[in-house]
C-alpha cells in the first residue's frame, strides 16, 4: 500500500545544530527552552551547545562516536544533546527507570566514553566518564564545561552519520540499540511541516527525552525555532493542563494513557485550551472512543503517528479530518511504502491480515552491534527493496487505511485458532466496571495457549468470575477467557506501553 509522494521536491538536508545557530542569529532574545521558573533564549542555547561541543572535542571525542545521557528532562539535558550533535557526536539517551544491569549493558553497547547523569541514576561499574547534570554532585556539568565563549572546531555533519542511538524499551527482552541517522531525523522535520511548527509555536513536552515518542515532537520544534516547555518529570493530569493553559501551548505529544487520565478529569472542561493548534499521539494503542472524546472536547487537531523507532513505514491518522476512521492508525505517509505479508513472507492483498512491513527514506541503519538482529528485522520484496518488519498484525482497507490487530508476538494461538488480544480488550472496556484491561496468552495443556485478562476495576465492579462470564457471552467460542485477574494498575513502560511480558510472567508465577 504505497502512498503517492508529495509533488513538491523535499527541501535539501539541514543539520539540526546548524538550524539552532540560525535561530540564535535571527532571534537571539526569543525564548527557546522553559523549565519551571528557568528559561533560556536561542542565543543562550547556541552558546551552550558550542561549549558542550568544544568540551567533547577537548576530551578527544570524535565525530560519529557517541555519548550517553540518563536523566529526567532538563535544560542541561537539552544542552548536552544539542552540543553533541554540533560536534557530530551521536547521543544515546537511556531510560532512567532502567536497572543497573540494563544501564551498564546499554552504556557498553553504545561505546560512549562520556556518561551524563541526573539525580537518581544508580552507580555501577563502567569505563565511561561520569559527568553529573546535578550541580550538587562532582564532577558537575559546569565543572566539566569549557569556559563561556568557547567555540568548537566546525564540523560538517553528513546525512548518514548517526544522530542518536535509541534503545528499545526492553518489553520483549534485552534492549536493542537503534541507530538513527541525521537524514532520518531531517525527514521527520520535513514530514512535520504540515503541522504548523514555527517561531510562534509553544510545544509542551510531558514525556521523556530518552524516548523516540518525545523526539518526534521535540526535534521539529527545535528545527523550526519554536519554544519547548518541559513539564515536571512526574506526570500529573491537572498539573499538565494548568501548565498548558499558562504557557498557551500550541503543540504537544502525549501517549494514550496520558490522554486517558487527562480526559477523565472532572474539571477538564474548565481549562482554557484554545491555544492548541495540534496534538499528537504515538507509541501504544489509541482507542477510537478516546480519540472521539478528545476531538469533541479539546480544541485543535489530533494526529496519530503509527510507526517504529526503527523507521521504515509510518502511517498518519489526521483524526480531525477523518472522524469515520478513528478505529484505524491512518494511511501511509507521503513516500512511504507499506505492505502486509504472511507467515511465509509472501505479500498479501488488500483486506488480508498479516504482518505489516514498511519502507521509506526514514529507516534505521540497523541495531547497534547486532547484525543478526538487524537481518531479522528486514524483509525484501521481489525487486530487492529493503523493508522493516513491524512485528504488528494488521490489514489495509479499500481506502488505504491500516487497522491494527495486535503485536505478532502477543497473538494467542489457541487450539490452532488465532486470537487477537485487542479484540478481547475492546469487549472488556465496554463494561462500565472496567477502567483498563490487558489480555495475554498463557500456556495451556489442552489448547497450547489460552487467553487471560488483567483488569483494573472501577468502584462497584463485578466479581472477576462474573466479568469473565460477561465477556465470554459476547465473544466467539475460541476466544473465551480462561481467567480474569484484578490488579491495581497495569505495568507500563516509561512511554505507556503495557508490559505484557511482565503480565505473562506474573501469571505463571
Amino acid at each position: 500500500m504505497q502512498n503517492e509522494p508529495a509533488l513538491i521536491d523535499p527541501p535539501p538536508f539541514r543539520a539540526i545544530a546548524d538550524l539552532v545557530r540560525e535561530h540564535a542569529r535571527n532571534r537571539p532574545t526569543q525564548r527557546a527552552l522553559v523549565q519551571g521558573e528557568r528559561s533560556v533564549t536561542w542565543a543562550q542555547v547556541d552558546a551552550m551547545a558550542d561549549r558542550v561541543a568544544a568540551s567533547l572535542q577537548r576530551d578527544g571525542v570524535k565525530p560519529r562516536e557517541s555519548i550517553a545521557i540518563c536523566s529526567s528532562n532538563s535544560l542541561e539535558y537539552v544542552a548536552v544533546f544539542l552540543g553533541a550533535l554540533r560536534a557530530g557526536v551521536a547521543a544515546a539517551p537511556l531510560a532512567i527507570q532502567s536497572s543497573p544491569a540494563q544501564l551498564a549493558g546499554m552504556l557498553a553497547d553504545s561505546g560512549a566514553r562520556h556518561f551524563f547523569v541526573g539525580s537518581g541514576v544508580p552507580d555501577f561499574e563502567s569505563a565511561a566518564r561520569r559527568i553529573y547534570l546535578d550541580a550538587s554532585a562532582r564532577p558537575s556539568f559546569e565543572q566539566w564545561l569549557a569556559p563561556a565563549g568557547s567555540r568548537p572546531v566546525p564540523v560538517t555533519v553528513q546525512p548518514d552519520w548517526p544522530f542518536n542511538i535509541i534503545y528499545s524499551s526492553g518489553t520483549t527482552g534485552t534492549p536493542k540499540g537503534i541507530v538513527q541517522p541525521h537524514g532520518m531525523r531531517w525527514q521527520h522535520v520535513v514530514r512535520a511541516s504540515n503541522y504548523g511548527y514555527g517561531p510562534d509555536s509553544v510545544t509542551l513536552i510531558a514525556t521523556s527525552l530518552c524516548s523516540n515518542t518525545t523526539l518526534v515532537c521535540f526535534i521539529p520544534t527545535i528545527a523550526r525555532g519554536g519554544c519547548v516547555v518541559l513539564a515536571p518529570p512526574k506526570f500529573d493530569a491537572a498539573t499538565y493542563l494548568a501548565l498548558a493553559e499558562e504557557v498557551r501551548a500550541t503543540h504537544t505529544m502525549l501517549v494514550p494513557v496520558q490522554y486517558q487520565r487527562i480526559m477523565a478529569l472532572p474539571e477538564f472542561d474548565g481549562y482554557d485550551l484554545e491555544s492548541f493548534h495540534m496534538k499528537f499521539c504515538t507509541s501504544a494503542p489509541f482507542h477510537a472512543d478516546l480519540k472521539a472524546d478528545i476531538l469533541q472536547r479539546w480544541p485543535g487537531g489530533l494526529v496519530e503517528f503509527y510507526g517504529m523507532t526503527e523507521g521504515g513505514g509510518s502511517c498518519i491518522l489526521e483524526a480531525h479530518n477523518f472522524p469515520d476512521k478513528l478505529h484505524t492508525v491512518g494511511k501511509p505517509a507521503d513516500g512511504h511504502d507499506m505492505r502486509v505479508i504472511d507467515e511465509d513472507e509472501r505479500e498479501l492483498p488488500v483486506g488480508e491480515i498479516g504482518e505489516v512491513v514498511g519502507r521509506s527514506a526514514s529507516m534505521m541503519v540497523g541495531y547497534h552491534n547486532q547484525p543478526d538482529k538487524t537481518r531479522e528485522a528486514e524483509w525484501y520484496d521481489a525487486q530487492g527493496d529493503r523493508f522493516i518488519r513491524t512485528g504488528d498484525v494488521g490489514r489495509f482497507d479499500e481506502d488505504g487505511f491500516l487497522t491494527l490487530m495486535d503485536r505478532r508476538k502477543d497473538m494467542v494461538i489457541s487450539g490452532g485458532f488465532n486470537i487477537y488480544p485487542s479484540d478481547l480488550e475492546a469487549v472488556l472496556r465496554k463494561h462500565e466496571g472496567v477502567a483498563d484491561a490487558a489480555v495475554v496468552g498463557v500456556p495451556s495443556k489442552e489448547w497450547g495457549e489460552t487467553p487471560v485478562a488483567f483488569v483494573v476495576p472501577r468502584e462497584g465492579a463485578l466479581a472477576a468470575e462474573e466479568l469473565r462470564a460477561w465477556v465470554n457471552e459476547r465473544v466467539g467460542k475460541t476466544q473465551r477467557l480462561a481467567d480474569v485477574r484484578y490488579v491495581d494498575e497495569l505495568p507500563r513502560s516509561e512511554i505507556g506501553k503495557v508490559l505484557k511480558r511482565e503480565l505473562r510472567e506474573r501469571y505463571r508465577s
